[in-house]
């Protein structure tokens, strides 16, 4: 989709003649159907003055075609403008250019990241080439005008408010600069911007590569397929075991056959361990490979970052990023987009999306609707907030409305905690989730120990970090002061003084080196796995005379997890106490099975602290 397309001649007549961002506005709404606010109006306004500056030179050719805001695939992202033509020899060329406005940057230790202001306050976003790159990567891997159709993609970024300072521009971020030039502030500048698009335009093409470019069918390249498929062969820690497999075919089948007339709905469930996101990457990998287009769907950030890496074997952001997107990105995605859909931890779903949580109608809904074959992924004892509302009967519900046949499996084999279901057996009944026959723990199958201090639980977990596979994690009853104050301390138990979970570490905290000094939270931690767990039970679930009791006002006030259920307690109280009584067991039913040889814990409530060991040592 272009919102506004134009060749060279007509774009400067009304850049000069007529208020440009009124007309783009109005392309806008008629295309979306959607609002635009002010800001980014008036970014239309000053950005496009300044793009049209650059073409009033008479060696760019007047029919070579513009297009402001093309929708790019696999993403609600658009490119700012895109100017199509041919260059010397002949060949098909597409200049994407990402346009920024700031005036200023501070640079990040993080890969391609900056911080500028934006709205209300600093933010850090990514850097403008990486940006620029990304959608060209993406035009690249999944618009078959693209990679089979001959056009090439050039990006770049002009800022045109910003003085060059060495910071924007910084060794730091040369790989991404190099990959899409950076063109900033200046009459020079601005020269060298028009001498980058005549090099790839020599010739106007009368929007010919452009129509080709927006209508180009979209499925991912073969080269993409086989990388993927590459990458996936070479790590056997994503190899299908027994009912794994199993799965695998039948869902497989399912997403192959599936269409916007027949579509379908496959629910998996699995308990902790029993491999639920390495059969979604699985299932993300080889239709991918098949010519289908999907991502791999999760509401948390953690696991696409952390399966993405491990995936392609860097830290570093790549070509693949774009196939992991969040669950809040299809509130305004068209029926049938996608040919499957693989969404993980499917309970942490909500109903609204957005950053306030006032965009959409239902994730569940809109997953179901965007894709032909929608896979869910779900286990319902690991729903840890009030907004989660992922539930089979939820899915159930949506697919019957949109006419579409559900199939239902269950991984059943545990696979994480030693082969022990009979731990989590065990927890669920120490936990008083629900009563079961396992009132004993066997230690000799799983590792678990009670500690006397953190400073204990801290460094046996910090033993046992021989490989990076040792973490400790803690309920959300302290607050983040770090965040602001990189020198304090968050988690003070007496001596004991640690920092929440590094900041710029990201989603990519459980695995990052430095990271086994911090303490994570159910955020960063949730959905992943390590080989031992070291879990802090804070004030907000302790045992009185036996009895285990939540203390939700424990929590530290900025968790959103339980955010508003003091108002909901004056509409129907003993519901709400239940179900906040039940997601707090839940977040360290949770956190207790991250460790896939052991889990220590130690409880900041003495008596809470003597039940555990008792717990444990009636079984020794």
């Amino acid at each position: 989709m272009i919102v506004y397309e134009a060749d060279k001649k007509q774009f400067l007549q009304q850049s000069d003649y007529d208020d440009i961002e009124n007309i783009i506005l109005a392309s806008f709404r008629a295309a979306t159907g959607r609002r635009v606010n002010d800001s980014e109006i008036r970014s239309w306004r000053e950005s496009l003055r300044h793009v049209a500056m650059v073409l009033r030179d008479d060696e760019i050719p007047n029919e070579m075609g513009i297009a402001v805001e093309l929708h790019i695939p696999q993403s609600s992202k658009r490119i700012d403008v895109t100017l199509t033509g041919r260059d010397d020899a002949g060949n098909k060329n597409a200049v994407v250019i990402e346009l920024k406005q700031w005036e200023k940057v501070t640079a990040t230790d993080k890969d391609a990241i900056v911080v500028t202001y934006l709205g209300k306050g600093q933010r850090e976003v990514v850097h403008p080439s990486y940006q620029a790159w990304s959608y060209a990567s993406l035009l690249e891997g999944f618009n078959e005008a693209v990679y089979d159709g001959g056009i090439s993609i050039k990006p770049c970024a002009y800022l045109h408010n910003y003085d060059r300072d060495g910071v924007i521009d910084a060794p730091h971020y040369s790989g991404y600069t190099l990959k899409a030039p950076l063109f900033l502030k200046g009459a020079q500048e601005r020269q060298q911007l028009r001498d980058f698009i005549k090099k790839h335009v020599k010739y106007g093409d009368s929007k010919e590569v452009l129509y080709e470019l927006a209508n180009g069918r979209i499925r991912p390249s073969k080269a993409l397929a086989d990388a993927l498929k590459g990458l996936l062969t070479a790590k056997p820690e994503f190899v299908l075991i027994d009912e794994q497999k199993e799965v695998f075919e039948a869902a497989q089948a399912s997403a192959r056959t599936a269409s916007p007339q027949l579509p379908r709905v496959v629910i998996i469930e699995g308990g902790p361990g029993t491999g639920k996101t390495v059969l979604a990457i699985n299932l993300l990998v080889r239709l991918t490979s098949a010519g289908l287009f999907g991502q791999y769907v999760s509401k948390n950030a953690a696991p696409r970052e952390v399966y993405q890496s491990r995936l392609v074997g860097t830290l570093t952001k790549t070509k693949f990023s774009s196939m992991f997107t969040g669950s809040g990105s299809f509130c305004n995605v068209e029926p049938n987009t996608y040919d499957f859909l693989v969404v993980d931890e499917a309970h942490r779903l909500n109903e609204k999306s957005g950053l306030y949580g006032n965009l959409g109608e239902n994730q569940v809904k809109e997953l179901i609707n965007a894709s032909a074959c929608t896979l869910f992924f779900i286990d319902e004892d690991q729903r840890v907030a009030l907004a989660d509302i992922g539930t089979k009967q939820a899915i159930r519900a949506f697919a019957a409305e949109r006419g579409a046949q559900v199939e239902e499996y269950e991984l059943a084999s545990q696979f994480r905690c030693s082969g022990s279901d009979g731990y989590l057996a065990w927890l669920d009944n120490v936990l008083d989730i629900r009563p079961t026959a396992n009132q004993e723990l066997d230690t000799t199958a799983y590792d678990f120990q009670v500690f006397d201090s953190p400073q204990a639980l801290h460094e046996a977990i910090e033993a046992k970090n021989a490989q990076n596979k040792a973490r400790v994690v803690a309920g959300y009853c302290w607050p983040w002061l770090s965040k602001k104050n990189p020198k304090a301390d968050d988690i003070v138990i007496g001596d004991y003084r640690r920092q929440w979970n590094l900041d710029k570490d990201g989603s990519l905290w459980i695995i990052a080196p430095e990271s086994i000094e911090q303490v994570g939270c159910i955020h960063t931690c949730q959905g992943l796995e390590v080989d031992y767990i070291g879990v802090i039970v804070g004030p907000d679930l302790i045992v009185r005379d036996g009895k285990l009791i939540t203390v939700p006002e424990e929590r530290d006030r900025h968790d959103k997890t339980i955010r508003g259920y003091k108002k909901r307690l004056k509409i129907d109280p003993e519901q709400v106490r239940a179900e906040v009584d039940l997601l707090i067991k839940n977040t360290y039913r949770t956190l207790m099975t991250r460790g896939m040889k052991g889990c220590y814990v130690y409880c900041t409530d003495e008596e809470t602290s003597e039940y555990f060991s008792l717990a444990t040592s009636q079984s020794s």
